[in-house]
Order: C-alpha cells, then structure tokens, then sequence
C-alpha cells in the first residue's frame, strides 16, 4: 500500500483505520474503539484501552531482547559531556524513582510539577510519572518564583522534582531557592520537593518537604507500570 492509498483509507475509514495502526504497539487491554466523543465535545482515544507509556518506551524493548543497547543519549553542549544509558540502566532508574514517588503516597491521577534543567533525570521523572499513572506538569527550568507558583496552585501537585541548578552558557540558575520562594508564595501544599544535587557549588537551605534525588532511587523498591 502506498502513501495516498494510507491517507484515503485514513480519511474514509478513520476509525477502522486508526484500530489498525494501534495493533502496532503493546496493549495490556487492546482497544475496540477508536475515538470517543463526550458530551461537552472532549474527545478521547482508544477509551477502552489499557496501556502504560513507561511500559512502551523501556519495558517492551527489554522484553524483545534490547536490553543491552542504547536507549538514551545525553550530550551536553555546555558541560562537553556525554552519558549513554541502556534500555536495562533507564529501567532500572525509572521504575525506582517510581517506586519511590508511589512510596510517598503519589497514586494515578496526582500531580507532579517537574522543574528542571535539559539532563536525564528530566526524563527519567517523566517516565517515572508516567509509570504510575501520575499526570506530570514540565514547568520550564529558571521561571521566576511567581511564575512557578502560579502553576503550582494550577496542577496542586503532590510532589515536585528539581535540581540544585541549571547552567544557562557560562552561569549557574540556583534552582532550588525559586522552588522554596515559589511554595511559599503559593496557596497549595506541596507534601515534599525531590532534589537532584548536581553539586555545581549552588548553595540552597535543606527544607523539611527535601528529599534527596538520589538516595530516594537507591532506597526505593523497583515497580511495575500501572494499566
């Protein structure tokens, strides 16, 4: 079949045409139906369906045999360094991270606010999120307390994840300082704030609500992702 032949079917047949295109991924539930229209006009896709998109992007390709080879690549520009993780090594400190969010008490359907600079543990966090069903809100490293807050009190998460810093070219951005100023001028709660202390020399006060990124993934029990 070539390209116009898919296109039409896709416009004649959207439904039975999207069903098709699915079978191409890993369902624990495999969907009968397409697309759903609520009464406000929300659409969703394949509602019947059950999957896990942590699952998709690690697991099954552990399971087809491609454990040992590279899954993600992180090449920094600014640092001149490059760390290679594969699909076993991202496995492993993502179902962690997971484990240990679940540990905490963040179920499906909570929030978690990822406030973060571009490095692994970004993906790592989404994954992690994703894995038990937590819906993750990406708040852009280096937005200004105000900012962070104003989205804090949006998503109320149970949870954010940070880093000591971010580098923007030759300076360092204190990350943690902003979440601090940022949970205290916002309304909701925030239960705990996960660091990861890249220990590029930013000085930051320990809070209560602070757990260590890192000892967090070491202590926590590896978990299955969630349908």
């Amino acid at each position: 079949m070539n390209y116009k032949e898919v296109f039409q079917k896709s416009v004649d047949q959207p439904e039975q045409f999207w069903l098709d295109e699915a079978k191409n991924i890993k369902w624990f539930k495999e969907p009968k139906v397409a697309l759903e229209q609520t009464d406000e006009g929300i659409f969703h896709w394949f509602p019947d369906g059950e999957t896990n998109l942590s699952y998709l992007c690690i697991d099954q390709h552990i399971e087809a045999g491609h454990g040992d080879e590279v899954a993600v690549i992180y090449d920094s520009a600014v640092r001149q360094k490059q760390i290679k993780y594969t699909y076993k090594q991202v496995h492993e400190k993502v179902s962690k991270l997971a484990g240990g969010l679940q540990a905490m008490g963040v179920e499906k359907g909570d929030r978690v606010i990822i406030y973060m600079p571009m490095i692994s543990h970004s993906l790592f966090s989404m994954l992690a999120c994703a894995r038990i069903g937590a819906i993750h809100s990406v708040v852009f490293g280096g937005f200004a307390p105000d900012e962070l807050a104003m989205r804090i009190d949006d998503a109320k998460p149970k949870v954010i994840i940070t880093a000591t810093s971010g580098i923007e070219v030759d300076r360092l951005i204190a990350y943690k300082p902003m979440v601090d100023e940022a949970i205290e001028k916002s309304q909701h709660e925030v239960e705990k704030v996960i660091v990861f202390n890249r220990k590029l020399g930013v000085e930051f006060e320990e809070k209560p609500y602070d757990v260590d990124y890192v000892e967090l993934v070491e202590n926590s029990k590896s978990i299955e992702p969630v349908a």
